[in-house]
């Protein structure tokens, strides 16, 4: 099993436990590399990113986390960077780009927690048709490369985190297929890996990781890389589900790198 993860939150933004716990997770992990992805300063995000006030007290404390255990693991400071942000990205090793808002009518939708926020989106803006949400989600991770500049694609699918049992659309839908296949081929061009992310499934929303396994394909046939990512947000959730993804991506076929930063 690859024994890193770079998709990894602290109590400074969503996440559960502060640097320090989740570096001894890591160790006893026998892991060799560790990224802190927190999630960067949005001001339209109160709840789950870094506060503007922490943001130069998070980057020092996974700097002097690194000093103190550099002869153990190699621990780097990256940002999850919302597609919407506009917060400076410079001071940090990486980014990873990702899609957690829609901006409709002059106002920022989290499509990443309730469904009934979806579902109110839909009748609001899309007149009931799902697949013009699904859609204007796709369009917006389309641009996630060009906004953010970032290193790593994050969960390309989120929007499926919800959909659990279908409950909200058919994503063979040849709409819903249209919009995703759109937004690959624009970040494709980036030659930027994606992530395989098994967030959902640690955290109970999903049975599966994302992309889905159709999208996997698509992506993995015109070149794609993938990088194991867990979203975690808890120290007992590092590497979560790596081993059965792993093994899963074996017998696809489909590459693995090990992600390093700039």
């Amino acid at each position: 099993m690859i024994p890193e993860d770079f998709h990894v939150h602290s109590s400074y933004s969503d996440g559960l436990d502060h640097p320090e716990t989740v570096v001894r997770a890591a160790l006893a992990l026998g892991m060799t590399y560790l990224g802190f992805s927190d999630h960067g300063y949005a001001a339209y995000d109160g709840e789950c990113c870094i506060p503007r006030e922490k943001l130069a007290e998070h980057r020092q404390t996974i700097r002097a986390l690194s000093e103190k255990y550099r002869d153990r693991i190699e621990i780097c400071c990256g940002v999850e960077q919302d597609l919407y942000s506009d917060a400076p990205t410079e001071g940090y090793d990486y980014v990873i780009g990702s899609v957690h808002y829609l901006y409709l009518d002059g106002r920022y939708y989290d499509i990443d927690y309730k469904v009934e926020t979806l579902r109110e989106l839909t009748e609001r803006f899309f007149g009931g048709d799902v697949y013009g949400l699904t859609a204007a989600y796709f369009q917006a991770v389309g641009e996630v490369y060009e906004r953010t500049g970032c290193d790593l694609i994050g969960h390309f699918d989120l929007i499926c985190k919800l959909n659990e049992r279908y409950s909200l659309f058919d994503p063979q839908h040849p709409r819903y297929i249209e919009a995703w296949q759109k937004a690959a081929e624009r970040l494709l061009k980036s030659g930027k890996p994606f992530e395989i992310n098994t967030g959902g499934i640690s955290r109970g929303y999903t049975t599966a990781a994302y992309p889905a396994l159709d999208i996997r394909r698509y992506l993995a046939d015109r070149g794609a890389r993938f990088v194991l990512s867990s979203d975690s947000h808890s120290a007992d959730t590092l590497l979560y589900g790596f081993a059965r993804e792993e093994a899963l991506a074996g017998e696809m076929g489909i590459p693995l790198t090990r992600f390093r930063w700039k």
